[in-house]
């Protein structure tokens, strides 16, 4: 047998090359093959995070570079040291999200008939107990934010009240998530005046449709109209939602815009810490559950995979009845009655 020179490709137990089977260049082609089911940017951009943040931390177990890791190199010892490391200053929920994107990675790679099985099953995970619904705290709190935004309140640089209305409108009247919003075009909307409708694309590349009222009708209407006023001619396929200069709004610019729409209205103490545009999503299904939707109602009109992720707003609905059930004043009687302890 001939001696292998060190510049020439070593074959791995697959008898492919070597460079082949280095893991960042799966990486690129496992990220390349997710984008036929139409996943956000962001959604793609986190998968590429904690693919690559774990893969540094598998190559600090094994001495070498990122880039010189290969698939065979990816034994369940070596993850499961990788993935401690990978946990020690960041939070379970990160974790387990970082797990479920190696997971996919490996489910892959076997569909591909690339790696003979998913190392995952044996590397531990944290168990995160499910986030409750953080809606806008304060029974009328929608309804001063949108009066306020109505009669101005939002001081700006270059004033757009009819703009900000129709975002906060649009999220607390449908539920529908930052990434949903921000890929709507103008032919998303759809339907005669009264029966409007807007097509979401939601995760996955899944659509839905979502009914818009009368009112809501009138407000985004009334952007549109200001929106002509101020650039002119719009188009089916420009973005519906955009900024102070005409283009599509993104993600950060939404957010800023969501934040000083809280701010000015003076309810910026009533949101959950980290949510922003999804506490309107939130409102928006609490409210859904304590009208009395169902949760197959509620799951289809969020765009949830599963009714699972829709019980939890049920679940909090019953609470907030029990609770002010409980505050009847006649149990007081009855606590009276029953005496000290009970």
């Amino acid at each position: 047998m001939g001696v292998q020179h060190e510049d020439e490709p070593q074959q791995d137990f697959r008898g492919q090359g070597r460079g082949r089977d280095l893991v960042v260049v799966r990486i690129e082609e496992y990220l390349r093959a997710r984008c036929a089911a139409k996943p956000s940017a962001h959604t793609v951009a986190a998968y590429r995070r904690d693919l690559e943040a774990v893969l540094g931390e598998v190559a600090r177990v094994r001495g070498t570079e990122p880039g010189r890791v290969v698939l065979e190199e990816l034994e369940v010892v070596v993850l499961r040291a990788a993935f401690a490391e990978f946990a020690a200053q960041r939070a379970a929920s990160s974790v387990v999200r970082a797990w479920s994107t190696w997971n996919g990675f490996f489910r892959f790679w076997v569909a591909e008939q690339v790696v003979a099985g998913n190392p995952m099953s044996a590397v531990p995970r944290p168990k995160v107990r499910a986030s409750a619904p953080k809606p806008l705290r304060g029974e009328d709190t929608p309804e001063q934010l949108l009066r306020a935004l109505a009669q101005g309140a939002r001081k700006a640089r270059d004033p757009w009240p009819e703009r900000d209305l129709a975002v906060l409108a649009l999220a607390l009247l449908t539920g529908m998530r930052s990434a949903e919003m921000l890929s709507l075009r103008m032919d998303s909307l759809g339907g005669r005046p009264g029966e409007r409708r807007v097509r979401v694309v939601g995760k996955g590349g899944g659509e839905r449709v979502l009914p818009i009222e009368a009112p809501l009708e009138v407000l985004l209407e009334a952007y549109l109209v200001s929106r002509r006023e101020r650039f002119g001619v719009v188009r089916g396929e420009d973005a519906l939602l955009v900024d102070n200069r005409g283009r599509g709004l993104r993600r950060g610019g939404l957010q800023y815009l969501v934040q000083q729409c809280y701010r000015h209205a003076g309810v910026h103490d009533r949101v959950a810490r980290g949510t922003l545009v999804h506490a309107l999503r939130h409102t928006f299904a609490t409210r859904l559950a304590e009208d009395g939707a169902s949760v197959t109602e509620i799951m289809h009109l969020l765009g949830h995979a599963s009714v699972s992720s829709s019980q939890a707003y049920i679940e909090v609905s019953e609470g907030a009845r029990r609770q002010a059930a409980s505050a009847n004043r006649t149990y007081g009687v009855l606590r009276e009655l029953a005496g000290p302890g009970e």
